[in-house]
């Protein structure tokens, strides 16, 4: 079972980006992914269960969750 506890919300992840020194772009850019993809991923309410989505997520902290890397 998933605990809640764990997960960030969009603000702290943002927030901790920035102390880190990190912008959206490089930490993007470190994962594999567009830019594009991340801010969708902070700034909409995207559910994030599938596919890019949800794998942002899940390496953000935004959610508990697997990545399937088959």
């Amino acid at each position: 079972m998933s605990d809640p506890s764990c997960q960030k919300t969009k603000e702290e992840v943002k927030r901790e980006l920035i102390r880190q020194g990190v912008s959206v772009a490089g930490w993007a850019r470190a994962h594999g992914f567009t830019a594009g993809q991340v801010h969708d991923v902070l700034r909409k309410d995207l559910r994030c269960n599938h596919g890019t989505s949800h794998k942002i997520a899940v390496l953000l902290g935004l959610k508990n969750g697997l990545i399937d890397e088959s």
